[in-house]
């Protein structure tokens, strides 16, 4: 995992973001990759859609918004989704997404990156709580909304 890179979601890589598989249990806790390529096209100026790429294999997939002027702050500056293989997960991928998007965010002048996650066994908890995000409060439905200052 030591050549990894982001690259924009285009018509070379969209078809390995999109068939990207994850660990048994993980597809209840996060949309398919296809919805985020149609939210994208619906919000082309706030969305911000990556692919983490290991060489050249693609291992990851990460969204990002950015909106300063949303009605909701968690949904200001925030990661959308957040994909990683099966096979690469644990090695470092979804850690480099969160950095980078992280610094999308600084330099576009957010001090705060969000993210909403539901909690569950094979859920992300874990992972957003180890690189850094600390809950801050709780969506209608019951979901986590976690802040990473930046």
């Amino acid at each position: 995992m030591a050549d990894l890179r982001l690259e924009e979601l285009n018509a070379g890589n969209i078809v390995a973001a999109n068939t990207l598989t994850l660990k048994p249990g993980q597809e209840q806790f996060v949309a398919p990759v296809s919805h985020s390529i149609a939210e994208a096209y619906v919000n082309p100026t706030t969305a911000w859609p990556r692919v983490v790429l290991d060489g050249d294999e693609v291992v990851g997939f990460i969204m990002g918004n950015f909106d300063p002027d949303a009605d909701q702050p968690e949904f200001r500056s925030c990661i959308w989704r957040i994909n990683v293989a099966a096979d690469a997960q644990g090695r470092g991928v979804g850690t480099f997404g969160v950095k980078a998007l992280a610094a999308e965010a600084r330099t576009r002048g957010f001090h705060r990156l969000t993210v909403i996650w539901e909690s569950g066994e094979a859920g992300p908890e874990e992972f957003f709580l180890h690189v850094g995000f600390v809950p801050i409060g709780e969506t209608q439905y019951g979901e986590v909304i976690g802040a990473l200052e930046i």
